[in-house]
């Protein structure tokens, strides 16, 4: 595969902003997240695929290619998709799966508003830390992995679940994350659970969850 980025046309407000706030936060992002978005390795290691895997993985929300990087190093024969409404953030996720070129293709698209035209059908789509961030959009965007996964393809996700403090949710809520645990609900009742779980951080200030489907 070549590294492409395809740019959409016409963003909505929702993709604007998501541009906009990306455009500085991409310099810092892998410097700070490690240090509360948790799971995101462990999500990659409860994937439903072995190190020969010979699939598709599509990557909703890419960022900075951090996911992608680490499962083409794992996974040799795997083609992996990275999908983001951010060209400040696949820049660098060009960047950092450059070794890696002709099995990630990278496409500057928003993902759910509207079917989006894939290259390749996707055995496997990937959510880490997206999901919570598509407002509005985020039913859309389960629906949408519902209709693009095959019989039997997997959804994994791995997100912030809910908080019991208002004003952390209200802080949250400013940066473009909603904390409703209204994820889990919808991911259940759309896709056959094979794995699940919410787990506290920073001593119950909040929740993530990690989730893992398949398609009836």
């Amino acid at each position: 595969m070549d590294h492409t980025l395809t740019p959409e046309q016409k963003p909505s407000r929702q993709e604007a902003a998501m541009r906009s706030y990306y455009r500085w936060q991409s310099v810092m992002y892998d410097l700070t997240r490690w240090a509360f978005l948790f799971g995101r390795n462990e999500i990659l290691t409860r994937l439903p695929v072995s190190a020969d895997t010979k699939g598709v993985l599509l990557e909703v929300g890419c960022g900075t290619g951090r996911n992608l990087l680490r499962l083409a190093k794992k996974h040799p024969d795997m083609r992996l998709l990275g999908l983001d409404v951010s060209p400040d953030m696949l820049q660098r996720a060009a960047r950092a799966t450059g070794s890696y070129s002709r099995r990630v293709l990278l496409l500057e698209k928003a993902y759910g508003a509207a079917p989006v035209s894939l290259p390749q059908t996707p055995d496997v789509i990937l959510f880490s830390y997206a999901l919570t961030m598509f407002n509005p959009g985020w039913e859309q965007a389960i629906a949408q992995a519902q209709a693009d996964l095959p019989t039997g393809g997997y959804i994994a996700v791995v997100d912030f679940h809910d908080t019991p403090s208002r004003i952390f949710r209200w802080w949250m809520g400013k940066n473009h994350v909603r904390m409703d645990g209204h994820l889990l609900p919808l991911l259940e009742t759309t896709f056959l659970p094979e794995y699940r779980s919410t787990r506290s951080a920073f001593f119950g200030l909040w929740r993530y969850m990690l989730f893992i489907g398949r398609k009836a």
